[in-house]
């Protein structure tokens, strides 16, 4: 497929560019059907907004809030009434106001008004939810409001339709993203061309997922959260996975390989890495299934299609667009080089390679460390609180949280998260009266009844996110409402968010089994072991761990939250821990698949352990690194999209992909094999003949452990000096009896090296090095891989009959 497309580049191309047009035009002339579908069946809450829809319809839609404040006098003086009630009249004829109301209209509006009368609010509800509101509209009513302002006349707007027309223009935080992935590829590659391709092959991905998913919310419910975290994770993935394929490609190049074998090769070892990580972060993101929250549906398949886009761009596109390039996704330097000096040799060197060797010399004191850095970021976990977001927590300069201020400040901090008590049947008065002698309640009220339903506006003491509001609808459902023998239900956002926060805990473990259980299965069919699928087991659950400790460090503790200018703190977004840890567990993984593979395909050359972790180690972590970088840059953008929960989860994604990339992956993981040894590759025979074979590296170099029949294997081993050091650039050459050169290799920078042997016999085995003699050794090879290691010493030549 890779060579197809590599010669039918332009076909390709066109072909991704059409669709992605198309959808585009597809999904502009349908326009967007996104819903907010938080569908609790069974619970309380869920049950009081049935019946509120089903008796008022037109409050049904949402509600906002006008409210201002004088610095002198109050807010009936007539010089105040004649600029607000003019104001609030145009509103209510707007199209799409269902209807407004007034503090001055009446006794019953004399509640809007605060005890000192500088305070007052007027109600504004739209004939739809939130999210279906123009925002023309919107912007509309905040303008008509705000033009009542005048010197010590204060008017601000709070309200769920208002908080949209406050939010950063679209695409801002992504472009950020896309600009700071670029620095870091420019650095990494050094070339603009190569730079240019893992954004174009995100931005395919991206455009073509989220277009997909536009189209798709209107057979579906989709949530307005769904495209923000599908780009998120979109960027983040599409770009890394061209990263992996490019980097390889690369390489092929520097190595003498013809551009089209080149990609190939790199599409047909990278690539199938590519397609095994693009199917782990599609199941991980299939685990939020599992947790029957119909919220979370639409996430799943607009995040999912969107992986899935970006994973076909990087297989197919991917290889078109370096057809289109060829030698030029080399950096000026490295054309020069290449045509002056030949090709590179086949090594890995600097800090990779020393860094490996280090942590195979001291793999106690590293692991050690990093599991002590991890449990102490982990340790603010223990004080997790789900719950909900308001706008409260908003930036102080928003209208929103000045809004939610002045309300606060007028009539009382529970007077921001009203709980509605919905009766359908019993003694409405004895309900009222017991609600008002309960503890935690400062206002009760009834509106009239409607179809038989009559709803109590119920005013805590404490905010909406206090723990003492949770206990009072607690109360009030356990208690209240039964002594009244009321047949009633406690709904309002607050008691929404908190049943959505017990059903999200009670479901969470369930979640994470599942998730963690289809990735022990897939890394155990991959690599054949049960060692390596439960070591990345713990290493996702310890990342998971220390990510949210962060989270709960800076938005629950507000530790930095102002230099984040991220508002105020408060608890953490319920719907949070499974949308993070289904990407954490996905990202990981790829993480994980990348660096094992390689370590994989090590050891079924050599069957040693230790060369197979160091190997595959210095090889891999310096493009880890740089992904896990471009991820990090990507999600922290998202602290900029205006979005609470997007911004929560950037930060979020962020903590968990640096500490999982930089710690536990280049770290933690390869101290642990090397202290497992060769234990990691344990599998049991029985299980080994049951398991199905889907191997990520390609089929020759699968089938290379079946040597055992007296076919290919190899010799390895080191070079050292005298005194012991390692010798770096060292050229082996392996001959046959006949004097035929049969394979030729350069030794790392610890001194490694590794010959391929045709087939088991007497060969001659040669090191040379700058400075140092020559020396040669008659090696016999069996049907097994052989160690031998060499000593060179300076000016000696060794001569071998």
């Amino acid at each position: 497929m890779a060579r197809w497309c590599y010669r039918h580049r332009l076909v390709v191309l066109l072909l991704w560019v059409g669709a992605l047009l198309g959808l585009g035009a597809a999904a502009s002339t349908a326009g967007t059907d996104y819903a907010n579908v938080f569908s609790l069946p069974n619970t309380d809450s869920k049950r009081a907004y049935d019946q509120m829809e089903k008796a008022f319809p037109e409050r049904a839609g949402d509600t906002d809030t006008v409210v201002w404040k004088v610095d002198t006098g109050t807010v009936r003086d007539q010089s105040v009434q004649s600029r607000i009630q003019p104001a609030l009249e145009r509103i209510g004829k707007m199209a799409g106001v269902g209807g407004v109301t007034s503090p001055y209209a009446g006794d019953r509006g004399a509640a809007q008004i605060s005890a000192n009368g500088r305070i007052a609010y007027a109600q504004i509800t739209f004939a739809n939810q939130a999210n279906a509101v123009p925002k023309q509209l919107v912007q509309d009513v905040v303008d008509t409001a705000q033009g009542a302002r005048r010197g010590g006349l204060h008017v601000e707007l709070g309200g769920q339709a208002i908080q949209r027309v406050q939010e950063p223009p679209t695409g801002l935080a992504e472009m950020i993203g896309i600009l700071a992935a670029a620095v870091v590829l420019f650095l990494a590659f050094g070339s603009l061309f190569a730079m240019l391709l893992p954004i174009g092959i995100a931005i395919f991905g991206v455009g073509t997922g989220l277009f997909s998913t536009q189209l798709l919310s209107h057979v579906t419910s989709v949530p307005d959260l769904a495209p923000l975290l599908a780009t998120l994770i979109g960027l983040g993935v599409g770009i890394d996975y061209a990263l992996f394929i490019v980097t390889r490609h690369r390489r092929g190049i520097l190595r003498g390989m013809d551009p089209e074998e080149s990609a190939v090769t790199a599409l047909n070892t990278s690539g199938r890495a590519v397609l095994f990580a693009g199917g782990t972060v599609c199941i991980a993101l299939a685990g939020m299934l599992v947790t029957n929250l119909r919220f979370l549906d639409g996430v799943v398949i607009g995040t999912s299609l969107t992986v899935v886009f970006s994973v076909l761009a990087a297989v197919t596109l991917l290889p078109a667009l370096l057809g289109f390039l060829g030698s030029r996704v080399l950096s000026r330097r490295q054309r020069r080089k290449l045509a002056a000096e030949g090709p590179e040799q086949e090594r890995a060197s600097g800090f990779a390679a020393r860094w490996s060797a280090n942590v195979q010399k001291r793999p106690r004191s590293i692991a050690v460390m990093a599991v002590v850095v991890m449990a102490i970021l982990a340790i603010p976990v223990l004080s997790l609180r789900l719950g909900a977001t308001d706008q409260g927590n908003d930036d102080a300069s928003t209208t929103t949280r000045k809004a939610y201020d002045l309300l606060a400040e007028g009539f009382g901090p529970g007077f921001n998260g009203p709980l509605q008590v919905v009766s359908t049947s019993g003694d409405t008065n004895k309900l009222v009266q017991g609600i008002r002698a309960t503890d935690g309640v400062a206002q009760v009220a009834a509106l009239p009844p409607a179809q038989g339903v009559t709803v109590i506006q119920v005013v805590p003491t404490t905010s909406p996110q206090s723990e003492k509001t949770d206990q009072l609808i607690d109360t009030l459902r356990d208690k209240v409402i039964p002594d009244a023998g009321a047949q009633a239900h406690v709904g309002g956002v607050t008691a929404i968010s908190k049943d959505f926060s017990t059903v999200t805990g009670d479901r969470l473990p369930l979640f994470i089994a599942t998730i963690i259980g289809l990735g022990f299965l897939l890394l155990m069919v991959a690599f054949r072991s049960l060692v390596v699928p439960l070591t990345a087991a713990l290493m996702n659950l310890i990342a998971a761990a220390a990510s949210f400790g962060v989270l709960v460090a800076i938005f629950q503790w507000g530790w930095g939250l102002s230099l984040l200018g991220l508002g105020k703190e408060g608890p953490i977004n319920a719907f949070l821990p499974v949308i993070m840890l289904s990407l954490l567990f996905g990202l990981s993984m790829d993480y994980q698949v990348f660096l094992v593979s390689r370590m994989h395909e090590e050891w079924v050359h050599t069957k040693d352990n230790a060369r197979a972790v160091r190997v595959g180690l210095a090889e891999t972590s310096r493009v880890i690194n740089s992904a896990a970088l471009i991820m990090v840059c990507v999600f922290l953008a998202f602290v900029l999209s205006g979005d609470s929960g997007a911004a929560m989860a950037g930060v979020g994604l962020a903590a968990a992909v640096a500490l999982d990339a930089f710690i536990l992956r280049t770290a933690l993981v390869p101290a642990a094999m090397h202290l497992l040894g060769k234990s990691n590759w344990w599998l049991p025979a029985g299980l080994e003949k049951r398991l199905p074979h889907l191997a990520v590296e390609p089929a020759e170099e699968a089938e290379l452990p079946r040597a055992s029949t007296g076919g290919p294997t190899v010799v390895h081993g080191f070079v050292r000096d005298a005194e012991g050091a390692p010798v770096d650039g060292a050229v082996l050459t392996l001959l046959s009896k006949g004097g035929r050169q049969l394979d030729r290799v350069t030794s790392l920078a610890d001194g490694s090296y590794i010959v391929s042997v045709p087939a088991p016999g007497t060969y001659l085995l040669s090191a040379t090095a700058s400075s140092y003699g020559a020396r040669a050794r008659h090696v016999i090879v069996t049907d097994e891989p052989l160690v031998h290691d060499l000593e060179l010493t300076e000016g000696e030549v060794d001569a071998v009959n």
